[in-house]
């Protein structure tokens, strides 16, 4: 399920002169996020807790998923906003050439808040993080030409820019702490 919003941008960054496939593609996959998502949510909320491994990057550090109950809210939360902003910019946006990047940029967002939710390290936590602020930076700038979006967007990112250095730090200090960024280890040593 976490895939589905980033196969989704691949999809639209390469069906820009297709209209009305890229809407449906869109819409479809969010649609299909929610349902999957929802259909998660009650192991989810009777205490199961699904983990699934993709790959070890280093030894001791593997790109892995984890759902908890908070991380499952804000997945339907980001999957219900998703359908609700594609619905909306399908009708504001119908005029606009350049819709096919802002639905790519939509679906980038949405991928990178899941890596944020379902993380199960810092590091795959902090790349979900610059996921999100990328894609941030995009949708605010996503009018270029307007020197007000491309002012708001280059704020953005300096902000950003700013916290990705504290959250650098804390991983930093909780690996020299716990000699760990996973958070099975950090939370079973906190206690």
């Amino acid at each position: 399920a976490i895939v589905l919003p980033g196969l989704a941008t691949l999809v639209l960054a390469f069906l820009d002169r297709v209209p009305n496939l890229r809407e449906a593609v869109s819409l479809v996959t969010a649609v299909v996020l929610l349902v999957v998502v929802a259909h998660i949510y009650p192991a989810v909320a009777e205490g199961g807790r699904p983990h699934t491994e993709w790959f070890a990057v280093i030894p001791g550090l593997e790109i892995a998923f984890t759902v908890e109950p908070l991380g499952i809210l804000f997945a339907l939360v980001a999957s219900s906003l998703w359908i609700l902003t594609a619905i909306y910019s399908i009708g504001y946006m119908s005029h606009d050439p350049d819709k096919p990047r802002f639905m790519a940029y939509l679906s980038l967002f949405t991928f990178a808040m899941l890596m944020l939710i379902t993380a199960d390290n810092l590091i795959q936590l902090f790349f979900g993080w610059e996921g999100v602020g990328l894609a941030s930076y995009l949708l605010i700038g996503f009018w270029y030409s307007k020197p007000s979006a491309s002012a708001a967007a280059m704020k953005a990112f300096i902000v950003n820019r700013v916290g990705d250095f504290g959250f650098a730090l804390g991983i930093f200090a909780v690996y020299v702490l716990f000699d760990s960024v996973q958070f099975d280890v950090i939370f079973g040593n906190a206690e």
